[in-house]
């Protein structure tokens, strides 16, 4: 279920878990939280656990590292850096926070409302205004989209939603928010090629899609939106650039304006054409779904790495540069490990590096340097024994290794967040750590003694 921040209160419990310098230290006790189904808030937070941990970002006697400019989010930046609208990226932000105000989180959090339902909800939830969008996935892989009202009632207020026939695939996409429209991919990686949706957040009117048919494609990670650009990796397609509000059909082009209005009076036509068989025969009168609306595609730039990289994380970006995590598939033999650098305008590689593990969790920007966490396995329960990892540091102009630690107890397969100065990973030995940025010197580690799969948020001075 959706976690969204409010400031409405239950009483916070104490957790003893272990949260030290180092692994010998005796333990210290963060505030936790243990509830299965939490409605908190919407753009402080966004979660969905069934334990949610609160910590210190900072301990005292530790400073944050300086020479980092700030940006509106609060979390380093480049001063030139062309970066997405708040949740244009994946968590938000290219820092990976999971918030874009920096407004501290529910000091006594409390159940606001429970969706109940017998999907699963795998991608992570993204705040729609003041809605909150989901992705399920329900049997047979039937898929599903929803927007609730963040206010209103318990059970929330349900926007809008999508199923099939519309939807095809199950979709583990987060969506990018771009102005009032909603970008997101699906397909999973059993799946043989995928589509990449844009609709309207407002309304959940599809406005254009992309089909990208083939053997090991799927739109797994989150789209990437900078300015009237959007990028998408998708497998063995590799990585994608459109221009995401311009469509088109039949050889001409549309603004999305224009699309809507050219979607809605379809819509329109065919409720009458309904209504007109419903007179003549109601026995035999179908309505009409979304998959009958006009087949807009958007205007695609370009496309690099089909048929020789395996993206499935999230794209990031920093400056003029598109960050991209390639991944080599070990039962298919196919893909590329290791994390390119990208012109953003044209796609053509700046630098490559080579990383040790696969990149499941895409990288994060921290200044001048790029956060890669590696991991030996993916999503799989029964593969942690064996599972190994790494956090890479590269240097955003070069690609060239700053440091690099080896975790051998565990894989990070999440997103890495960043805030002053600090990088918190979680990783499948159940640990949290937060290492520093500039030199990768370990500043804490807490055990919370069960696999993280999923990655951190930081709201002010707080990781949940």
């Amino acid at each position: 279920m959706p976690m969204i921040p409010s400031n409405r209160s239950t009483d916070l419990t104490r957790s003893t878990g272990n949260l030290s310098s180092t692994e010998n230290q005796a333990p210290r006790e963060p505030t936790s939280m243990r509830r299965n189904h939490i409605a908190w808030g919407w753009n402080r937070l966004l979660f969905a656990p069934s334990l949610v941990l609160a910590l210190p970002l900072v301990w005292p006697g530790r400073q944050p590292v300086a020479g980092y400019q700030e940006s509106v989010s609060g979390s380093p930046q480049p001063a030139s850096a062309s970066v997405p609208p708040p949740w244009g990226t994946y968590r938000g932000n290219p820092q990976r926070t999971g918030n874009t105000d920096q407004r501290p989180g529910p000091r006594q959090p409390t159940v606001l409302w429970i969706h109940k339902s017998q999907e699963h909800f795998v991608a992570a939830p993204v705040p729609v205004g003041d809605a909150v969008y989901v992705s399920g996935i329900g049997a047979f892989n039937r898929p599903s989209l929803h927007l609730f009202a963040l206010a209103g009632g318990n059970p929330p207020p349900l926007r809008w939603s999508k199923s099939a026939p519309y939807l095809k695939l199950p979709s583990v996409s987060s969506p990018a928010v771009a102005e009032d429209c909603l970008l997101f991919g699906d397909g999973m990686h059993q799946d043989s090629g995928g589509t990449w949706h844009c609709v309207d957040a407002r309304s959940g009117l599809p406005l254009w899609q992309l089909p990208l048919p083939g053997d090991l494609i799927h739109l797994e990670g989150a789209p990437l939106v900078v300015g009237q650009r959007a990028y998408m990796g998708a497998g063995a397609a590799g990585v994608l650039a459109i221009q995401w509000n311009t469509a088109v059909l039949e050889g001409k082009e549309y603004d999305l304006a224009a699309v809507r209005q050219r979607q809605q009076q379809r819509w329109k036509e065919l409720l009458a054409r309904y209504e007109e068989d419903k007179k003549k025969d109601p026995d035999f009168a179908i309505p009409p779904d979304d998959s009958q609306l006009l087949k807009f595609t958007p205007k695609k730039l370009w496309q690099k790495g089909q048929n020789q990289w395996h993206v499935d994380a999230p794209l990031n970006v920093s400056g003029e540069l598109l960050l991209v995590p390639s991944a080599f598939l070990d039962k298919e033999k196919v893909g590329e490990r290791g994390l390119l650098a990208l012109r953003a305008d044209n796609g053509e590689i700046v630098w490559k590096a080579r990383l040790e593990y696969n990149p499941w969790g895409g990288a994060t920007v921290a200044g001048e340097t790029i956060l890669v966490p590696g991991s030996s396995i993916g999503y799989y329960y029964k593969e942690l024994r064996a599972a190994k990892g790494d956090l890479t540091a590269l240097d955003r102009k070069t690609g060239q290794v700053r440091w690099r630690k080896e975790i051998p107890t565990g894989g990070i397969v999440s997103c890495v967040a960043v805030h002053e100065g600090l990088a918190i990973a979680t990783a499948t030995d159940g640990k949290v750590r937060a290492f520093s940025v500039a030199d990768g010197e370990r500043a804490w580690l807490y055990d919370c003694k069960a696999p993280l799969f999923a990655p951190p948020a930081i709201a002010a001075d707080t990781v949940y």
